[in-house]
């Protein structure tokens, strides 16, 4: 029979695969019973249809509890996936303007960009100038600066706004 290495980790000995002769025995009401032999210990786990967990194998004796193993498990199941749930990687949203946004665009894109920043995601402004705006990059830098005032309250300036070619750009992230 192939050694399961996982099993070792993962998983607690149940029932027969205890094989210490003495054990401390937590009945299934969480009481302590005392240091019992693992047959004693066994026939109580199987009047009660339940079974005999060993909940702490370096002890000495070795701690055993009577309990329902598949509930148990199922419970562990559960409260990893809620704990897995509940973790938000941080993501890094894009958000595009042009030299010529006007005033209440750029108040939905700084909305947005508050909805992002509340979830604890980087966002980046991108502002892509076409043909001859490039020659106005002044008034890029005056809308990505105040993008950046609008949102000091909740973000603070990661990268401030710099032009690579034609396009500029800036990248925020939340406050701490």
């Amino acid at each position: 029979m192939p050694v399961n290495p996982q099993k070792d980790k993962d998983e607690l000995k149940i029932n027969e695969e205890i094989r210490s002769a003495q054990v401390r025995l937590i009945d299934e009401n969480g009481e302590n019973v005392g240091i019992v032999s693992r047959d004693q210990a066994l026939a109580t786990a199987r009047e009660a249809e339940l079974d005999l967990v060993e909940v702490s194998p370096e002890g000495d004796p070795p701690v055993c509890r009577i309990m329902d193993y598949g509930k148990h498990k199922y419970r562990l199941k559960k409260k990893m996936h809620q704990s897995r749930v509940k973790q938000h990687q941080p993501q890094l949203k894009a958000l595009r303007l042009s030299p010529v946004t006007e005033e209440h665009d750029v108040q939905v894109k700084l909305n947005r960009a508050r909805e992002f920043l509340g979830r604890r995601d980087r966002v980046t402004f991108n502002m892509l100038f076409r043909g001859r705006q490039v020659m106005h990059a002044d008034i890029g830098m005056a809308i990505m600066d105040r993008i950046a005032k609008g949102l000091e309250d909740i973000a603070k300036v990661e990268t401030p706004p710099k032009m690579e070619g034609k396009r500029l750009w800036m990248v925020l992230a939340p406050k701490q």
